[in-house]
């Protein structure tokens, strides 16, 4: 996988997303409420291209009055994060001493999944080569519980262009009004090649092939181009 550039762009890398989806505040606040339903004691939570590990901890401070016992994992390939996670581990060690944290940097690819109650992946999914895609949700649903959940969001594309044309062009005028058009155009240039959504019908169709069934897919949030789901082994 390709490392991401942004991460030490000027504001931070949070505060670049935040400002590049409108809504991912809401969107992290659902993830993070959502994993009452599914962490337990005993058991793994795993966060998928965790890049600064802010939802890593989000998800441990969220989880640790019912279920002081889980095991939280970040995942991160990307070296520009791999500063950013030691600082987070400091401060999770500071904060909550008795915690179980673990900060791993290397390709989920070659992550082995198992005990999990529940795996995130916050917008990472999209970044990794549409080949790999399948084997990666075939280990993830092997790894989960039965129970578990994988709660996860990505950028989409539509199968109708013309539906693809208008919502790209709205998603674009509200860019508009956090970043200067060449800010707008060299993150474009620089994600052309690294980026390959899925439409929400291919998404599905290959979470089903992993494993899970579609009657056990909900999503739960969606704004413009972007959705968050739930999938429940």
């Amino acid at each position: 996988m390709a490392d991401f550039t942004f991460a030490h762009s000027e504001e931070g890398f949070d505060n670049h997303i935040e400002n590049s989806i409108l809504g991912y505040g809401h969107l992290l606040d659902d993830i993070v409420s959502y994993s009452r339903y599914f962490v337990e004691d005993g058991t793994n939570v795993v966060d998928i291209g965790c890049s600064t590990g802010k939802v890593t901890q989000r998800l441990l401070e969220e989880n640790q009055d019912h279920s002081h016992d889980a095991s939280y994992i970040g995942v991160e390939v990307a070296k520009g994060f791999f500063e950013d996670l030691d600082n987070r581990k400091n401060i999770i060690s500071t904060l909550h001493s008795w915690a179980s944290v673990d900060f791993i940097k290397g390709d989920i690819r070659n992550y082995k999944f198992e005990n999990c109650s529940l795996i995130t992946s916050v917008f990472t999914l999209q970044f990794m080569p549409p080949r790999h895609r399948r084997e990666v949700l075939q280990n993830i649903y092997k790894g989960l519980n039965d129970g578990g959940a994988f709660i996860f969001s990505e950028k989409l594309v539509c199968e109708d262009p013309r539906l693809q044309d208008m919502i790209t062009k709205s998603y674009y005028d509200y860019k508009r009004t956090k970043f200067t058009t060449e800010e707008i155009m060299d993150k474009e240039k620089t994600l052309r090649h690294m980026m390959k959504p899925n439409t929400w019908k291919e998404l599905n169709s290959n979470l089903n092939i992993a494993g899970f069934s579609f009657d056990r897919i909900q999503p739960f949030w969606r704004n413009q181009i972007f959705v968050g789901a739930i999938a429940i082994k």
